[in-house]
């Protein structure tokens, strides 16, 4: 099974497990992982995003339009953000490595 590594924003790093068809919000909530995703993975919100290590964002598929859409509403976006419920792990994203940013903005409680 692959693993993936998510590193919080005072850089404390947690190791896991990435079922293959599984979303980056999924496998945080299954290993109790701080990302909120308050739509449940409806890419309705911004709050499930984070920032892939550079050395693995090109191995990613494009982000859709909508995803670009909902990333502009993400405080601290950076040039490798993505959102956590549209990255499905894959073989290759065996080792990935994402930060989560230190803020985010729940636009539905708003």
């Amino acid at each position: 099974m692959p693993r993936m590594t998510f590193i919080d924003a005072d850089g404390t790093s947690k190791e896991v497990d990435a079922p293959v068809g599984h979303s980056l919000l999924q496998i945080a909530w299954d290993n109790g992982i701080d990302i909120e995703g308050a739509c449940e993975g409806a890419m309705a919100c911004s709050t499930c995003h984070v920032v892939v290590d550079p050395d693995w964002f090109d191995r990613l598929d494009e982000p859709s339009e909508d995803e670009d859409d909902m990333l502009d509403l993400a405080p601290g976006l950076k040039p490798t953000s993505r959102l956590g419920c549209q990255i499905l792990i894959t073989e290759k994203l065996d080792g990935l490595v994402v930060y989560l940013p230190d803020a985010t903005r729940n636009l539905m409680l708003a």
